[in-house]
C-alpha cells in the first residue's frame, strides 16, 4: 500500500472539489484514510519519539470527527486534567501541583513508558464507545487506529497497537483512555489524592512515605491491567519535606519546572516552602537552542540578529518566567556572552572595546533584544 502524494499547492487549487469528495465519502461511509507517514523525532533524554503525520485530507476528516466529539467528552473529562484541553494550560497544571505539594509532603512522578505508541486499540474503542454512542464516529476512529504506518524507509506496517502523535484526533483520543484508565479509577477508588495530569505526564500527591509506596504500587497494578507500563527508572516517589526511612529525591520535574523545597525568610523566622523554578533541563535546551544558531558566524547587522532571535527569545520568556523572573537570569548572561562573541568576531575588537560597544548599543535601543529588559549587557 502506498501513501498517496498530494502536492500542497495542487490541493490548495482544487481544495473545494477536495474538500467536497471528502464531505461525501464521509457522509456515505466509503472515507478509508490513508496510512499516517512516521517521522523518527530524536528526544532530548535519548531515544526517539515517533511522529505521524496523516495527509491533509485526512487531517480535515479528523477535525471534523473531533468537533463532533470534543463537546461530548470534554465536560466530563477531571477537573485536573490539563493537556490539550481548551482554557487549560501547562502553567495551570505547575501552579496546582505547587499548591498541592504545600500540604502533602511526598509525590509520585509517574512516567508511562511509550504512552502514544502502546494504547490498546480494543480498550480505546471500548472507551470512545462508551461516551459517543455514534456508530459512524466509532467506525472512522477504527479506521484511523488500522490506517497503518509509512515507515521513512518506505515500508509499510500495520497499526496493531497505539495512536500516533501528530493527528490532530489523537490527544482526544488519549485524554479519553487515560480519563476512564486514570482519572475515574483515581476518583472512585483514591479520591483523596489529589493529582496533576498533562497528556501522559502525571504527578500524584500523598501525604506519608507509606501512601506513596502503596499508591505506586496500586497505580503500577491499575495500568498493568490496561496494558500499559510505568516506566521503572523514570517513575519516582519524591520527598519534598516529609519524615521516611528510604532516601529519595527531594524535588520533581513537570513541564519543565522544578517543584523542590525553598527556605524562605518570614518576619524573623525561616520555612522550608515547595516552590516552582525552571528546572536545569529546561536551562540546558534553551542553551542549546542558541548555541545552534550559531550567533558569531552571522554576517549581518546586529538588528538583524535581533530580528532573528526575539520571537524565540519572547516564548521562552512567555513560558518560563511565568512564576519567577530570576531562575532564567543564567541562560540571558549565557545569550549576552554570544552577542559579545558576535561583536569580537564581526567588529575585530578586544574582549573589554567588545563589552563597550554592546553596552552603547544597550543604550541606544535597550529593548532592541527583548531579554535586555531583564539582563542587559
Amino acid at each position: 500500500m502506498l501513501r498517496q502524494k498530494f502536492p500542497n499547492t495542487l490541493l490548495d487549487k482544487n481544495l473545494s472539489s477536495e474538500r467536497y469528495k471528502l464531505w461525501n465519502r464521509l457522509s456515505s461511509g466509503s472515507y478509508f484514510p490513508l496510512p499516517i507517514k512516521q517521522i523518527a523525532i530524536a528526544k532530548k533524554d535519548g531515544g526517539v519519539c515517533n511522529l505521524g503525520i496523516p495527509t491533509l485530507l485526512d487531517r480535515n476528516a479528523q477535525e471534523v470527527v473531533k468537533a463532533h466529539a470534543e463537546p461530548i467528552v470534554e465536560p466530563l473529562f477531571h477537573n485536573t486534567s490539563y493537556g490539550y484541553r481548551p482554557n487549560r494550560s501547562c502553567h495551570d497544571a505547575v501552579d496546582a501541583a505547587q499548591r498541592n505539594t504545600h500540604n502533602h509532603d511526598f509525590a509520585i512522578d509517574l512516567d508511562i513508558k511509550g504512552f502514544f505508541d502502546n494504547i490498546d486499540h480494543e480498550l480505546l474503542l471500548k472507551a470512545v464507545n462508551h461516551y459517543c454512542k455514534d456508530k459512524w464516529m466509532l467506525m472512522y476512529v477504527e479506521r484511523w487506529l488500522k490506517a497503518g504506518i509509512l515507515k521513512q524507509d518506505g515500508t509499510f506496517h500495520l497499526s496493531e497497537q497505539g495512536t500516533p502523535q501528530g493527528g490532530v484526533i489523537s490527544p482526544l483520543l488519549a485524554n479519553t483512555f487515560l480519563h476512564v484508565v486514570f482519572d475515574k479509577w483515581m476518583e472512585k477508588e483514591h479520591s483523596e489524592k489529589p493529582f496533576e495530569r498533562y497528556a501522559d505526564d502525571i504527578v500524584v500527591h500523598c501525604k506519608t512515605e507509606k501512601q506513596a509506596i502503596f499508591m505506586r504500587r496500586a497505580i503500577s497494578k491499575r495500568l498493568n491491567a490496561c496494558k500499559l507500563l510505568l516506566h521503572p527508572d523514570k517513575t519516582r516517589i519524591v520527598n519534598v519535606r516529609g519524615t521516611a526511612e528510604n532516601k529519595y529525591p527531594k524535588g520533581y520535574d513537570f513541564l519543565g519546572f522544578t517543584i523542590r523545597p525553598n527556605w524562605v525568610k518570614f518576619k524573623e523566622k525561616s520555612k522550608v516552602v515547595p516552590s516552582t523554578f525552571v528546572s536545569a533541563k529546561s536551562k540546558k535546551n534553551n542553551l542549546e537552542k542558541f548555541k545552534a544558531r550559531e550567533i558569531h558566524k552571522r554576517r549581518k547587522p546586529l538588528v538583524e540578529i535581533a530580528k532573528e532571535l526575539n520571537p524565540m527569545i519572547r516564548g521562552i520568556i512567555n513560558y518560563f518566567h511565568k512564576f519567577e523572573d530570576g531562575h532564567m537570569r543564567y541562560v540571558w548572561n549565557q545569550l549576552n556572552q554570544r552577542l559579545l562573541k558576535w561583536v569580537k568576531w564581526e567588529k575585530g575588537l578586544c574582549k573589554m572595546a567588545a563589552v563597550a560597544w554592546l553596552k552603547l548599543r544597550y543604550k541606544d535601543n535597550p529593548s532592541l533584544f527583548h531579554h535586555w529588559k531583564l539582563v542587559h549587557p
